[in-house]
């Protein structure tokens, strides 16, 4: 693909050497001269540009790209990028990084964003995901908040113990979609047990998490 990343900080350069790595043409733009360090990756493309500027992303082909990744340390600069290559460059899929939580309800579809990733909410639920046993932890958001990736840890205690995947009685809109038990990935099958410590990955719409709650306890 070929990908644009607003902002070529620390972030955005981690991106960008992910992504050559992985095959994919990327272009970072950045209106600092400081921060064009082509030797950092030299397989990238780097721009100097205001991202901002329409005329500065169609001179740097942005029409042209796949995703556009607005990561700069600005969250009025990642939305202004977000909406931007959304409606005057149609580009498919956009991604906006938010650096302040309490911004993160701007950075939905009205501002051109199709996947919100906020890197203090990533952080804090990992630590959540890590410590807490038996309540449920929101992952990572999908589809523009449709949906959400969310993991609980069975109890020691938990009555669920011996019982088959089958009578997990889910509601509507939800779905367990992997087991993590001792360093293996288990794909639920309705006979599969369940067991004290295992770590069910659910995706659920935000409406029925704690319907998803109740049916563990």
């Amino acid at each position: 693909m070929r990908i644009a990343i607003a902002g070529a900080g620390s972030v955005g350069r981690s991106i960008a050497g992910e992504l050559v790595e992985n095959g994919h043409h990327v272009m970072l733009i950045d209106r600092d001269a400081g921060a064009m360090k082509p030797e950092r990756i030299p397989g990238a493309e780097w721009v100097q540009a205001d991202a901002c500027e329409v005329a500065s992303l169609e001179e740097a082909g942005l029409q042209t790209c796949d995703v556009v990744i607005a990561c700069t340390g600005d969250d009025k600069v990642n939305l202004v990028v977000s909406l931007l290559a959304k409606t005057e460059f149609a580009v498919g899929r956009v991604v906006g990084r938010v650096n302040d939580p309490r911004n993160e309800w701007l950075f939905t579809d009205a501002w051109g964003v199709d996947v919100a990733v906020s890197t203090p909410r990533i952080l804090a639920a990992l630590v959540e995901e890590a410590v807490t046993v038996g309540d449920l932890v929101r992952l990572f958001t999908l589809r523009q908040g449709q949906a959400n990736l969310v993991e609980v840890t069975l109890p020691p205690t938990t009555s669920l113990a011996g019982r088959p995947v089958r009578d997990l009685r889910l509601p509507r809109d939800s779905a367990l979609v992997t087991i993590l038990r001792g360093g293996r990935v288990i794909v639920p099958q309705p006979d599969e047990p369940l067991e004290p410590g295992d770590e069910l990955l659910f995706v659920a719409s935000t409406e029925v998490e704690d319907a998803v709650r109740d049916a563990l306890r």
